[in-house]
């Protein structure tokens, strides 16, 4: 179960609490009955006359502080800490995670004394039979100490209150110190009003349904865990889909657009390089040309200018796609030759030849459609949409690795 759980736990993270449920079901050990309730409601006396041996510490003062089990004729019962005896909420937790991840049987005792339910009891106490309608783990109300009250009148009100708060509740009257003591003296009439023997016969019950429940659980929770998961693993794939067709359109319109800039201003370089006669920027100046407009200079400035103009189409339709900046470890200390275009085609030409070889050759247009595709994949919001198909195909296969744990439960449960 441990590597399962590991997998399931991993998509999962809020369903921990079930998934150490369901663990507990398919280890299937002795059923589990727990008492839970506030403090000083006489929950340990209650579990030790049902045990019928003093294992449980019985204290005026707050005694049980962490949980304390004893197996007893093939039950292991479970005692918790009383619930608002801890304001650090300690004992809360403790008593809770006895309640909703050990029990198969919960024993909900409240004290005769205290009259009504309060809010947290009555929040508690509906979730619990709610559980019980749709998990099948019984929850018995048990309204302990009536020995306590002044008389029966002052019994009936109080039940009759709770009985308001919750319509259609089984109520079980109990009082250990009556069954105590007729146990002691040998007394039926105060075993039969302490009303133990129904509320033993009850749990024997409950105990009875426990491995049908547990079934019956085992399969609630490995179809809530496996519906939860198989909408994931169908959301997943369905976003990881549409990512990698929107990077495929991408790469497409971009290819497309590129290969109509670099073809636009091949022909517009073939054209000047066209119209133009004699070579003239071959040909070196001399020194005495140092501060002459040679016929040189005009062409090698055509050229740049041509050039330049290339740079700028090409530029610009990169910065519409989001290329705009080349990685850190390839900047330098001269900021505006920090630019993908610099990068690729250089800063400047000045003969015919290294136009041609740049445009007007197919390996040079394939190298700059080549080139520029390259940084295109490198710019932030392709990175950014890589990274999130990388992620959402990790959680694809972290979620079938689930889907695969779950069917395994499902098969060897």
């Amino acid at each position: 179960m441990t590597d399962a759980n590991g997998d399931v736990l991993r998509v999962l993270p809020h369903r921990a609490d079930a998934l150490a449920r369901l663990g507990m079901l398919l280890r299937n050990g002795e059923p589990v009955v727990t008492v839970v309730g506030k403090y000083n409601h006489g929950k340990s006396r209650l579990l030790n006359e049902l045990v019928g041996s003093e294992v449980f510490a019985v204290a005026d003062r707050r005694e049980t502080v962490r949980l304390a089990d004893t197996l007893h004729e093939g039950v292991l019962w479970l005692d918790a800490p009383g619930l608002d005896a801890d304001v650090a909420s300690g004992d809360d937790r403790q008593a809770l995670h006895a309640a909703w991840l050990h029990a198969d049987v919960r024993l909900f005792v409240h004290a005769a004394k205290e009259g009504e339910l309060d809010a947290a009891e009555l929040t508690l106490l509906g979730q619990l039979l709610a559980d019980a309608a749709q998990t099948q783990r019984q929850t018995i109300f048990v309204l302990s100490q009536i020995d306590q009250l002044p008389g029966d009148d002052e019994l009936d009100q109080v039940v009759g209150n709770i009985a308001r708060q919750v319509p259609g509740l089984t109520i079980q009257r109990i009082s250990s110190t009556r069954f105590r003591k007729g146990q002691q003296d040998g007394k039926r009439l105060l075993i039969e009003q302490s009303d133990m023997p129904s509320l033993l016969r009850r749990i024997q019950e409950a105990v009875a349904a426990t491995p049908a429940a547990r079934v019956h659980e085992t399969s609630l929770l490995l179809g809530e865990l496996t519906d939860e998961v198989a909408a994931l693993l169908h959301e997943t794939d369905a976003a990881l889909g549409r990512d990698r067709e929107r990077q495929h359109r991408q790469r497409q319109a971009f290819d497309l657009g590129l290969s109509k800039v670099i073809g636009k201003v091949s022909r517009d370089i073939e054209s000047m390089l066209a119209s133009l006669g004699q070579d003239h920027a071959v040909i070196p100046d001399k020194a005495k040309d140092a501060y002459r407009l040679t016929a040189g200079k005009v062409e090698r400035a055509r050229i740049q200018v041509a050039y330049s103009r290339a740079c700028i189409e090409i530029d610009a339709f990169l910065a519409g796609q989001g290329v705009v900046t080349i990685p850190t470890d390839q900047e330098t200390v001269a900021r505006a030759l920090n630019t993908v275009v610099v990068a690729v085609m250089g800063v400047s030409v000045k003969f015919r030849d290294d136009l041609r070889k740049i445009f007007s050759s197919l390996t040079g247009r394939e190298r700059l459609q080549r080139e520029f595709a390259r940084y295109y994949e490198l710019s932030r919001d392709r990175k950014a949409l890589a990274a999130r198909i990388d992620a959402a195909a990790a959680s694809l296969a972290a979620l079938t690795r689930a889907m695969d744990a779950l069917r395994r439960l499902e098969r060897n449960g």
